[in-house]
């Protein structure tokens, strides 16, 4: 039986105009072969989990659909991520999980590969940065599965962490290190972070090599150790696989992961963000000028999250006003956006963009115009019932993958959300007033807050940037320039 099905497609509409500027003209683009959508709020009541505790404080979580031969799952470890690693380690986090699949105490990392390949099954370890949690994903045909298990636990229980792949991996790791200060984007994004959340493990995007050669195998086991634990985890499945069948597999197969006894793992806020500046990384030559205006934003549980979703979709989303405006109207550039992280601490909102690095006055100028807009003036009704359409019709498609429906249930755990939080999500979106809406823009897109990035030619930009406000610049290293 098939989920949910949806088709809408959004018709763009022109702001009115604010604060004495001109609002964006749309009357060049023409939005062809529109289907018909309802005004009803769409009503959905999702197929709950079955679940259940085991001794080891594992939480297990499964999502029965057989209508395909498939079984996904992840396991979710609090505790493991990169916002614990030391301020003199950034990047421990992340290397382990990557080592881990690069060999067992009983398999190397080819026989990993052939033995998935050989299997059409995927297996991954993850770990970010700045996250919380590290995670173990994969999927296979459901005649694979109990073989793919095997494997899963042996990578989860029993890493080796040899000395020779990890001194292959090291190295590559470096050339990745050096390559990335090239990338436009990356250089924009430290610096961003670094001004957003000081501090903070949330700032953290990158390692350095002097970090990397302070790490050994044996600095990747003790963590392994340490934190790869049962204790306030959990282990979701979806598919071809009952309750009682995922519980049999789980004691089967993970029946050695002892619990530790550790408490669970917490968190804080970032610092609050600094006076707004202008920060200018130098890049001589370039021909264009990435752009990052941003500040920081909300936890996944603030009663505005809603709202803000639902204006930055007004603002930076597909169709949406920064895109019609300085891509379609102006040309500007080629691709535009804003989006936000809400996770268990204060993540951040950006709009960012590259530009012709003769238009970035203009285009800066626009940018910011389009963000004080929706501070100071309701969205039209029709263009506020566009943007929540569109959100609540991208949910709804989303229905149709039962791995992702498990996703959503994943989220409720890890953020502590209601039960039903899904099923009234449409409501919710829907619900969203032009009031709300700008309000959410006023506080979170205060012009008090707001950092500006710019990564370009100081030759030829930095006058303009200078009119933005205090300007401080920086080589690609990060070192400033006076």
């Amino acid at each position: 039986m098939r989920l949910l099905t949806a088709l809408v497609m959004i018709a763009a509409t022109v702001g009115p105009e604010a604060g004495g500027q001109q609002s964006p003209s749309t009357t060049a683009m023409v939005l062809k072969g529109r289907a018909p959508v309802s005004n009803e709020v769409l009503k959905v009541k999702l197929p709950r989990p079955q679940e259940s505790d085991l001794p080891n404080g594992l939480h297990l979580m499964v999502l029965e659909d057989r209508r395909l031969p498939q079984i996904t799952f992840q396991i979710i470890i609090p505790g493991a991520g990169g916002y614990f690693d030391r301020p003199e380690a950034v990047g421990l986090a992340s290397y382990t999980a990557s080592m881990m699949r690069e060999g067992t105490k009983t398999r190397t990392s080819p026989q990993i590969s052939e033995a998935l390949e050989t299997m059409s099954a995927i297996l991954g370890v993850t770990s970010g940065l700045s996250g919380t949690q590290a995670s173990l994903s994969g999927s296979s045909l459901t005649e694979h599965f109990d073989a793919l298990m095997d494997l899963t636990a042996d990578v989860l229980l029993n890493p080796s962490f040899s000395a020779e792949e990890w001194d292959r991996f090291r190295t590559r790791t470096k050339a990745t290190l050096q390559q990335q200060r090239t990338n436009p984007s990356f250089l924009a994004s430290e610096t961003f972070n670094r001004v957003t959340f000081g501090a903070h493990p949330a700032a953290r995007v990158s390692t350095t090599a002097a970090m990397l050669d302070t790490m050994t195998p044996q600095t990747l086991a003790d963590f392994h150790r340490t934190r790869y634990v049962p204790d306030h985890a959990v282990i979701a499945f979806a598919g071809d696989i009952s309750l009682a069948e995922a519980r049999k597999i789980v004691e089967a197969k993970l029946g050695d992961w002892k619990k530790a006894g550790v408490p669970k793992p917490t968190v804080v806020d970032p610092p609050a963000i600094g006076v707004p500046k202008v920060y200018l990384i130098a890049r001589p030559g370039s021909v264009q000028t990435t752009l990052f205006v941003g500040t920081q934003s909300m936890t996944r549980t603030d009663a505005d999250y809603t709202a803000l979703t639902v204006v930055n979709r007004v603002l930076g989303g597909t169709m949406g006003r920064l895109f019609r405006h300085l891509r379609e109207e102006k040309g500007y550039t080629y691709g535009i956006g804003s989006g936000f992280s809400a996770t268990q601490y204060r993540g951040s909102w950006t709009a960012t963009t590259s530009v012709r690095t003769d238009v970035t006055e203009p285009a800066l100028t626009d940018l910011l115009a389009e963000i004080a807009e929706l501070r100071t003036t309701p969205i039209p009704e029709s263009e506020l019932a566009d943007g929540k359409r569109a959100l609540v019709a991208g949910f709804a498609l989303s229905l149709e993958n039962p791995q992702q429906v498990l996703g959503y249930y994943l989220d409720n755990w890890t953020y502590g959300l209601p039960a039903d939080y899904w099923d009234t999500y449409p409501a919710r979106v829907s619900a969203v007033t032009a009031a709300q809406a700008q309000a959410a823009a006023k506080q979170y897109w205060d012009p008090s807050r707001l950092q500006i990035v710019a990564v370009g030619d100081a030759t030829k930009v930095a006058a303009v940037l200078r009119k933005k406000g205090e300007l401080e610049v920086f080589d690609v290293d990060g070192k400033p320039i006076k």
